[in-house]
């Protein structure tokens, strides 16, 4: 054995501790790593032998020194999440302010009775442009139709359309996000989708979310491409106290997340998430390496979630994107960010349509407690009040 592969081991073996030394520190201390930086280490050899995808390691340079920095609580401005509750509640109003034109078009069919073809006609044009699609809104008003004339004139023609659309929203599914931890494992939830739709913040606000749940949280930063990604998550876990594991800038992202994965499962902590690259969905090779991603993070200890991040602003564009991303990775559930700000609320309805997964989260606002679990009644509410 040469010198240098002596050098190599040796500096694998040093990282490797590094990493347990930080965690013993840690909990000795009763506080956590604030970050480990996570390369070519130990761990990433580990997914290579296992899995079969190379790990890159960045020309004649090993970069493998995994850091856990110990920060005390009064090191890190920590805030308290708003409890799930009082976001629900705060964030109620939210979910039907913006849909306007849909709330005043069913206004018209209330105010001008079942037999106002016109006003049908009109909100049938409004549903297909907020982004039901045209097939779905004339099945939607097909359906309404029928149920208030089957009810007579004299019934609560308001009440038959909320019962009708709570029905056709809620969809049958469940939307409750397994985040729940295993016996002998934390949960793992991979958030994916294309750039600039919130995704990293969404990944941010999902760990307030959790922590308001008395969870305990770690994140991954497996967007390496992106130095301010993976800066902005850790901000986003220094205001919670939760442990963020990162890669540097260009490194490999499977590595990033097999590592997040174990150090989730060393430091016996509730939920892992891990947050991707956003990339273009029209773009193969960045597509086939998120399969990587999630190959390797399932195979590390298994992943429970995988959220796709759109923006409910683009519309039809975002159900293409949802399209794509479902034949790459498994998603699970939807979350739509920027639901607030646009008149497009029909993508509810229509990518559970087409994904056959529901919407599980929404985007209500900037704040950092405005990400709430998506309620089918409190929308609809939203639209006809």
């Amino acid at each position: 054995m040469d010198s240098t592969v002596l050098g190599e081991v040796a500096v694998g073996v040093f990282a490797v501790g590094g990493v347990a030394l930080g965690i013993a520190k840690a909990r000795a201390s009763k506080s956590k790593p604030s970050s480990v930086t996570s390369a070519v280490s130990g761990q990433a050899r580990k997914a290579e032998e296992h899995f079969g995808d190379p790990v890159p390691t960045f020309g004649a340079e090993i970069i493998d020194s995994p850091v856990a920095v110990n920060v005390s609580a009064e090191e890190v401005a920590q805030d308290s999440p708003e409890s799930v509750v009082a976001r629900s509640t705060r964030l109620r109003g939210r979910f039907g302010k913006s849909q306007s034109s849909i709330s005043d078009a069913f206004r018209k069919v209330f105010s001008g009775g079942v037999e106002n073809d016109a006003a049908w006609d009109e909100l049938e044009d409004t549903l297909i442009m907020a982004d039901l699609g045209a097939r779905a809104a004339t099945e939607v008003v097909d359906s309404l139709k029928a149920a208030t004339r089957k009810a007579g004139s004299g019934a609560d023609l308001k009440q038959i359309v909320r019962e009708n659309l709570v029905a056709l929203v809620d969809g049958g599914f469940s939307r409750e996000l397994a985040t729940q931890r295993h016996e002998n494992r934390p949960a793992v939830v991979l958030t994916v989708g294309v750039n600039g739709t919130g995704k990293t913040t969404t990944t941010g606000k999902l760990a307030r979310l959790l922590v308001a749940e008395d969870k305990d949280v770690l994140l991954g930063a497996a967007d390496t491409f992106r130095a301010a990604a993976a800066n902005q998550l850790e901000t986003w876990g220094e205001r919670v106290g939760s442990v963020v594991v990162r890669g540097p800038e260009g490194g490999d992202p499977a590595s990033v997340a097999f590592d997040a994965v174990n150090t989730g499962i060393e430091q016996e902590v509730d939920v892992v998430l891990i947050d991707t690259a956003g990339r273009l969905h029209t773009k193969q090779g960045l597509m086939d390496e998120l399969g990587k991603v999630h190959r390797v993070a399932a195979k590390a200890g298994g992943v429970d979630e995988i959220l796709l991040v759109i923006d409910a602003t683009t519309g039809q564009n975002g159900l293409t994107q949802a399209r794509v991303f479902s034949e790459v990775v498994p998603v699970t559930g939807i979350v739509l960010t920027k639901l607030d700000g646009t008149a497009k609320g029909g993508i509810v309805v229509a990518v559970q349509q087409e994904l056959g997964v529901p919407v599980k989260l929404v985007g209500l606002g900037e704040g950092p407690d405005d990400l709430a679990v998506f309620d089918p009644i409190s929308f609809v509410d939203g639209l006809i009040s």
